[in-house]
């Protein structure tokens, strides 16, 4: 007898959640290939974009990584709204692929969004779910999570407050680790600061932050370590549009222990590891605009 439609979906999140375990936000396609049903093999990526199975609802879906930074691999669309929009599979709303993510969004069931962060390498992000197709706009609303989903139908809510609230849902659960995934691909995984190597201990940080405008995209980020990460957010230290680092002269003149001398104080002046693709470079620009606040708060 075959499986229901809920017994595989809850399948497809269990060996995800394998996988993430073991390669984090950065799913090699070929594993991608691997997964079984039942003995048969049934890749979750494809060149369809749309994936579905016989008979059911769209189980998951990709957007392609472009080699252009300029272009976050995951903006198909961001409504007014502040909800991601994922175009259609060409321009005919009858065709399958289409349909299976309608039915999905009519049953209301969960899906796995595949983002591309490198060339066949992927970040996961799920549970998601389709809200509106739009055969007009040839694209569907995509609702991040429950929470998401949850405010985007209240009613009550006063629209600027709810697309306000949308808008943050959408950056910590598809902007964020998208971008984290791209930039510490970028640096090898590693601080570009103190060259740490520990995943777990790296972060990636914006150079110009979300709230004034900075968008998720490479030339907008550093990999850091969470020590430099914290001290560059706190202005106690800064990368000049030269690439080397500034520490805040009064942090300088302290005593402290190892960490301090160590971590802050011997680090001044240094050069910062670059991504080995130019195109990935920190932005000049930004560096500069970020540089000048930090100068007027030393």
């Amino acid at each position: 007898m075959p499986l229901a439609d809920e017994e595989i979906r809850a399948r497809v999140f269990s060996w995800l959640d394998q996988k993430v375990a073991i390669y984090g936000d950065q799913i090699p396609w070929h594993v991608l290939q691997s997964f079984e049903i039942e003995g048969k093999r049934a890749a979750l990526v494809t060149q369809r974009g749309i994936r579905w199975l016989p008979g059911m609802p769209a189980l998951a879906f990709t957007t392609t990584y472009s080699a252009n930074p300029a272009k976050a691999p995951y903006a198909d669309h961001v409504g007014t709204d502040g909800l991601p929009r994922y175009k259609y599979q060409g321009t005919d709303p009858s065709k399958a692929d289409n349909v299976a993510m309608k039915l999905a969004a009519t049953a209301g069931v969960p899906l796995v969004w595949f983002v591309g962060t490198a060339e066949g390498v992927y970040t996961a992000v799920y549970p998601v779910f389709v809200g509106d197709a739009s055969d007009a706009e040839l694209d569907f609303t995509i609702l991040v999570d429950d929470e998401q989903r949850a405010v985007a139908s209240d009613g009550r809510m006063d629209p600027i407050t709810k697309r306000r609230y949308v808008e943050r849902l959408t950056r910590q659960r598809l902007h964020q680790p998208i971008f984290r995934s791209q930039v510490l691909r970028a640096y090898e995984t590693k601080c570009t600061i103190c060259r740490l190597k520990h995943a777990a201990l790296l972060d990636a940080a914006h150079i110009l932050s979300d709230s004034l405008g900075g968008q998720p995209v490479v030339p907008n980020g550093l990999a850091m370590c969470k020590i430099h990460h914290a001290a560059y957010d706190q202005n106690l230290l800064s990368i000049t549009p030269e690439y080397r680092v500034q520490v805040k002269p009064s942090v300088l003149l302290e005593s402290d222990g190892p960490m301090l001398l160590h971590g802050l104080q011997e680090v001044d002046g240094w050069a910062i590891e670059l991504p080995r693709r130019k195109v990935e470079h920190p932005d000049r620009q930004l560096l500069l605009e970020r540089h000048a606040g930090f100068l007027r708060s030393a």
